[in-house]
């Protein structure tokens, strides 16, 4: 039987937030299947931050694609918080998608004829959980915990790649979700920008936020409270 990988913490939860049962991926592509990951089981708990490490093809983005439903696996389950996500149509992911994630991408995806604010309140109006006549302020509440408050109206050309990424957390964060994946949020960043987007990820820790986060940046994936480590589609380590 393969070995779990979670968290041996004596204190942690009973239950999981995030259950990755046997989970096969395999792509096919015009040189032949490639499979991607190979038989991972994996349970991430509420609270945690999670880094996900690897050489480049390790597996690490597909891993996370998992809990995102941005890609289905070819086999096996990913239960989160109750919700088998593997079994959902794109209709029903993109509702679950909105209301339980925040995704953070490498190359910040915002839309360039926005502005920074209508960029944060643009989740909201696609969910329509959070009432109207509340959302620009939550929106400017989201935009001043990432330090860009004073920036809200700019445009995403007239600002900074480092505050573009601070302004993707907080697009993220539009609809309150409990998760937050990030797949190298930093990977664009220099050390300093870096250091605060990850500053910002320890604050929704302490928000109770669970954070999982792809990155090639060792000393960051160190700081996380576990580092799940990849190597050609296998979980090697989780520490």
């Amino acid at each position: 039987m393969a070995e779990r990988y979670d968290r041996l913490d004596e204190n942690q939860p009973k239950a999981p937030l995030i259950q990755m049962e046997r989970i096969v991926k395999t792509f096919r592509t015009p040189a032949g299947d490639f499979t991607a990951l190979r038989g991972i089981d994996a349970d991430f708990y509420p609270g945690e931050f999670v880094s996900v490490v690897g050489r480049s093809g390790s597996g690490k983005s597909t891993l996370v694609n998992m809990i995102t439903g941005i890609d289905r696996p070819t086999s096996g389950e990913v239960n989160v918080d109750g919700a088998a996500i593997h079994q959902m149509d794109e209709s029903k992911m993109s509702k679950w998608r909105g209301r339980n994630l925040g995704i953070v991408f490498q190359f910040y995806q915002l839309l360039p004829m926005l502005s920074l604010l209508e960029n944060v309140l643009l989740p909201m109006d696609l969910n329509g959980e959070i009432p109207v006549d509340e959302r620009e302020e939550r929106a400017m509440a989201l935009l001043e915990l990432v330090g860009l408050a004073d920036q809200a109206h700019d445009m995403p050309s007239a600002v900074s790649g480092g505050e573009q990424q601070r302004a993707a957390v907080a697009r993220a964060l539009a609809n309150d979700p409990p998760i937050v994946v990030a797949d190298e949020p930093t990977g664009n960043l220099d050390s300093q920008t870096a250091e605060t987007v990850f500053g910002i990820f320890n604050e929704l820790i302490e928000r109770g936020k669970t954070v999982i986060m792809v990155t090639h940046d060792e000393d960051l994936a160190g700081r996380a409270s576990r580092t799940l480590r990849l190597d050609d589609g296998e979980i090697v380590s989780s520490c």
